[in-house]
């Protein structure tokens, strides 16, 4: 239940809220641990979504030698819940463990597919130029990391600047900055008072901008930077106006932010399992919700056009091996781009799935142990793509 106390044997701390096994109560009580702000889903009506069960636990997958069902994966892949929509309507709903309908658990980095979103919407409206440089918008970013870099390139992670994003090393980036965005204790009295100051203070880059895919985190969050420019108001606001309150939610979202209310974009934004599907839908609508249309299908259909040079820059890249012939591009993983499927992924397994050819979206909650399990991410895509498979067949 949301609010709930942690077992008293389980005492969840800013410290250890991310690490097995207190991550299964941290997930789900984000602003018990860390500042947010609330994403509004307004005052329309919520689109209720009609139910049309089916079977999936037995659908059938083979992997690297193994033969696994929906289920097998289901149990394997530490989850707290499902939510599979099949043309609109809820085909398989389940939680666990304290998760229910009404909970809100933290996306990770299926924040970043959120936040681009809320970019599209400037882009359409001709407020926001993919091609302008990011110091066009920030100018505290000049004379730093960011110079000559383009907000394309922060949609499709190929800025040159120097991020560590491995999550296993405290002394990485990705986890040093967690103490300047309230993830973890600060221990480091020389860093930045705020995320604000973080970024505009890195100044080194190991790469030209414009080169190979390089997956980090913090160029998400100065696009959030750059959309707060563009917007004039808070991320937590204008996620609310451009996107979250057009989708027929049932809950406000929310979003962790710092000390001086700098949120996290790139991982830190809160919904329920049905408002994640829900926006999982109108992506698959191409941009329409019941509260209207939310951003261009030029945007959506841009997200997976096949593109020369972006699948060039994502096999060039050490994540290109795990999607042979995808790309990442505007903060989507596209797994294949002539099928338009594609997916927001986070650490600890969560998803959302977005599968044209069926017409299913498939959303996914988990606590997995470590934040990037190779074995575990691939079994629960596979699972998760033989489910939209057996949809589009009439196999369930």
């Amino acid at each position: 239940m949301q609010g709930s106390p942690p077992p008293p044997d389980k005492l969840v701390t800013l410290a250890n809220w991310q690490e097995p096994p207190f991550n299964r109560w941290g997930f789900l009580h984000i602003r018990d641990l860390i500042p947010t702000a609330q994403i509004s889903r307004g005052a329309g009506p919520v689109a209720e979504l009609e139910h049309d069960p089916r079977e999936i636990d037995a659908v059938a997958f083979r992997l690297r030698g193994r033969d696994w069902t929906v289920a097998s994966m289901l149990d394997a892949t530490y989850t707290d819940g499902l939510l599979v929509l099949h043309r609109g309507r809820i085909v398989d709903e389940r939680y666990v463990d304290g998760m229910g309908p009404d909970t809100t658990h933290l996306l990770m980095s299926v924040s970043k597919s959120v936040t681009a979103t809320v970019a599209g919407t400037f882009v359409d409206r001709g407020l926001l130029d993919p091609g302008a440089p990011v110091t066009e918008y920030v100018e505290e970013l000049k004379g730093g990391a960011f110079e000559g870099c383009s907000v394309q390139l922060l949609l499709d992670m190929r800025a040159g600047t120097k991020f560590s994003e491995d999550y296993d090393d405290l002394q990485a980036d990705v986890r040093v900055y967690e103490q300047v965005c309230g993830w973890r204790p600060r221990v480091d009295p020389d860093l930045p008072e705020d995320l604000y100051g973080y970024m505009a203070g890195l100044n080194e880059n190991v790469r030209p901008h414009g080169g190979r895919f390089d997956y980090r985190s913090i160029l998400t969050d100065v696009l959030g930077w750059v959309i707060e420019r563009v917007g004039g108001a808070s991320f937590a606001s204008l996620c609310s106006s451009e996107v979250w309150s057009k989708l027929g939610a049932e809950r406000d979202a929310e979003v962790t932010v710092d000390a001086h209310g700098c949120a996290m974009e790139d991982g830190g934004i809160c919904t329920t399992l049905r408002d994640l599907a829900r926006f999982g839908l109108m992506h698959l609508d191409e941009g329409l919700a019941p509260g209207g249309r939310v951003v261009s299908a030029a945007w959506v259909r841009g997200v997976t056009r096949s593109d020369p040079d972006l699948l060039a820059a994502f096999a060039a890249a050490p994540d290109g091996k795990d999607l042979p012939g995808g790309m990442y591009h505007n903060q989507w993983w596209v797994i294949d781009p002539d099928r338009g499927i594609h997916g927001g992924l986070g650490i600890n397994g969560q998803q959302v799935l977005i599968h044209p050819p069926s017409r299913t979206v498939v959303a996914k909650f988990s606590t997995q142990p470590g934040p990037w399990d190779h074995a575990l991410s691939e079994v629960q895509l596979r699972g998760s793509l033989a489910i939209c498979d057996a949809l589009e067949r009439g196999d369930v």
